[in-house]
């Protein structure tokens, strides 16, 4: 993580709320029953940093785009499947990626 500060407000603004729990240098985002997104910069964890890929399954895609907008955060252009899914990607300020994906 090339900057951790930066990281925690931004995934404090992709998310729409701080860290909902803080464990030592761990930020915890509970993003389902048991599934959590954590932004740790140790340095056991470095050769991970930009290589990951998440897709989360929304109900508000456009109001994630409008707030990541508002915010000067960036995404791809919006694809829609033809089943009707929208999906798009968003990299973090480390390179990974976070999709949105919205069944119709």
């Amino acid at each position: 993580m090339r900057d951790t500060a930066a990281a925690i407000t931004w995934y404090e603004v992709f998310f729409g709320r701080p860290a909902d729990e803080v464990i030592g240098d761990e930020h915890l985002w509970q993003v389902g029953e048991n599934a959590w997104l954590v932004v740790d910069d140790r340095s056991m964890r470095a050769d991970r940093v930009g290589g990951s890929m998440v897709t989360f399954g929304v109900t508000d895609f456009d109001e994630i785009l409008a707030r990541l907008a508002a915010n000067g955060i960036e995404h791809a252009p919006v694809e829609t499947y033809g089943n009707g899914v929208r999906h798009v990607d968003i990299l973090d300020p480390d390179g990974n990626s976070l999709s949105l994906a919205q069944a119709p």
